[in-house]
């Protein structure tokens, strides 16, 4: 079903540059199949950036009848973890997408290895003994060229017994490194004798202690591409001053496939954090509750908070792909996943910041069971029962004492309905000692029961509640950007830029029917919004709804 689906969603999907050049490949017999990669580094959870990454590549080789490779680039053990392994695939699979093969390039690290040796025997590889900060120091400026390592002339002969013996765990961390003999002059300082191999005594989460020199990942990934034959890597413009080494590392090391690299503009969204770095930061400062916190631009955030797959795959395609960098406006993402539960989401009522009502004249200790649809807009949901009593509860922000002028909801004398009941008149106000309003004392009139036809009178203003003695009380918490742009323009350290209103916590009602909702079902709650229930935070007998977005929005995806 899932495969179908996308499929259908595949045939109304526009035209890139890159879906061109991938058409045009086809016809001219460039290619004969097309074969993409989808190559995360595992050092942290996926975010919005990746998705679209993931649904370029996979939707691109489906659409010409190709294939795609889940490949993790593993070469820094310092920074990767299983953890991260096992979120990547998830949010993969959960996006809707099945790689063909799944790939590490530490698979190929003997390769990559024997790759190296024929570098250094045609004289185009040499070990080097700078350490990091005098290989930076010597590598020169955009304007000024790099100055060659004392190094750079070892023989053939040391060069391989310096490699082997790095290989065999005889030097230190840092001590000695592998280098490309290009061009310290190039203009392009990616190719000033680029760092190819590394020391690090660590433990790699898949190849354990078999090795203690990783490939860098400018060397390892234009190779992992060439094992595996793919025909298009695409990558972000950030790698685009790189694509001349991924060339020379693919024709020096005479690999027999060559693909080719095309970069297209990342993905920046207005108030969102796109930094893997900086979200790493977040977590280890514990300024959220983990990767999946319902505020992180994180894949599994996101769903966390309650988007859904289909939201954010045609957020993916609406953007589309270019060259040219631009920022989406947040409210882009929000428009797609309101546009995605419109139909699918039952409305249920909700009271988020309770004010207790009651209803003098209705009978003492009488409940009533109401009918109320569950979508007004899509009637194959159902309807449902809902308690009525002589208490209820409503929103604070539904009353005023004194209002101004075309205020139409509850004040002391003014009648307005509550959905899906009766029409209330507020006759009495009650304060506690601090002038606080603490609860309403109102009147009803049975006659104009919701549904039975009464046009006696009407009201302007119409409000939602909750039956008191039944009402199911729950968690809402209620989201804002963690950091805005504003803050990160004002030039300030980076964590000095959190919203500190970000996450709101209220306490506060929801139907009884609502009682045995499960891990991320989705709800729209009349006049708040959409919610999705905590699937870490559900609890027997309490539950914590989390607003995925806001009901309305003046955003136009189309303008």
């Amino acid at each position: 079903m899932q495969e179908r689906l996308i499929a259908v969603e595949n045939k109304t999907s526009s035209s890139n540059f890159i879906k061109s050049i991938v058409s045009d490949d086809l016809k001219s017999g460039k290619v004969n199949e097309v074969i993409t990669r989808f190559p995360p580094e595992p050092n942290g959870y996926l975010h919005i950036g990746h998705a679209k990454s993931i649904c370029l590549n996979f939707e691109l080789a489906d659409e010409f009848g190709g294939k795609t490779n889940l490949r993790f680039d593993d070469t820094n053990p310092l920074k990767e973890d299983t953890e991260y392994v096992d979120s990547i695939q998830k949010d993969v699979q959960w996006l809707g997408f099945e790689w063909d093969d799944l790939r590490f390039a530490s698979d190929y690290f003997g390769e990559m290895y024997d790759r190296a040796r024929k570098l250094i025997e045609k004289g185009l590889a040499y070990v080097c003994d700078l350490n990091a900060e005098q290989i930076r120091e010597t590598r020169g400026t955009l304007t000024q060229p790099g100055t060659a390592s004392p190094y750079r002339d070892r023989s053939v002969e040391e060069n391989l017994d310096l490699f082997s013996r790095m290989r065999s765990g005889e030097f230190k961390d840092g001590e000695k490194v592998l280098r490309a003999k290009i061009d310290m002059a190039s203009p392009n300082i990616n190719l000033r004798d680029p760092v190819l191999y590394r020391i690090s005594h660590a433990h790699h989460h898949r190849t354990g202690d078999a090795w203690c020199i990783y490939p860098m990942y400018d060397f390892a990934h234009p190779l992992g591409d060439a094992i595996e034959g793919i025909s298009h890597s695409i990558c972000t413009l950030e790698f685009e001053d790189h694509r001349p080494l991924y060339d020379w590392v693919i024709e020096e090391a005479e690999m027999s496939a060559t693909p080719k690299q095309y970069e297209f503009a990342r993905l920046n969204v207005t108030n969102t954090v796109m930094s893997k770095r900086k979200l790493k930061q977040l977590v280890d400062e514990n300024v959220v509750d983990g990767w999946d916190d319902p505020r992180m631009p994180t894949i599994s955030g996101l769903r966390r908070k309650g988007y859904t797959a289909k939201a954010l795959r045609s957020f993916c395609r609406e953007i589309g792909v270019s060259r040219a960098s631009s920022i989406v406006d947040e409210r882009m993402l929000e428009h797609f996943i309101r546009e995605d539960l419109k139909l699918k989401a039952n409305r249920t009522m909700a009271v988020l910041r309770p004010l207790k009502v009651v209803i003098t004249n209705y009978p003492e200790g009488e409940v009533e069971w109401l009918e109320a649809e569950n979508n007004s807009e899509n009637e194959e949901l159902g309807s449902r029962k809902i308690p009525f009593s002589r208490e209820i509860y409503i929103e604070q922000d539904d009353f005023m004492e004194n209002p101004p002028s075309k205020y139409f909801r509850l004040f002391p004398g003014n009648e307005v309905r509550l959905k899906h009941a009766y029409f209330i008149v507020c006759q009495e106000v009650i304060k506690d000692d601090q002038g606080n309003v603490i609860e309403l004392r109102c009147t009803y009139d049975p006659k104009t029961k919701s549904g039975s036809g009464f046009t006696e009178r009407k009201v302007k203003g119409t409000i939602h509640w909750v039956e008191a003695s039944q009402a199911q009380a729950v968690e809402f918490r209620l989201y804002e950007p963690l950091i805005t742009d504003e803050a990160e323009e004002e030039g300030k350290p980076f964590l000095e830029c959190i919203n500190p209103n970000s996450l709101e916590v209220l306490s506060g009602f929801v139907e009884p029917n609502m009682a045995g909702a499960k891990g991320n079902e989705k709800f729209q709650f009349f006049r708040h919004g959409y919610f999705n229930v905590d699937p870490h935070l559900e609890a027997e007998g309490h539950l914590v709804f989390n607003r995925i977005v806001s009901l309305k929005s003046s955003f136009n995806p189309k303008a």
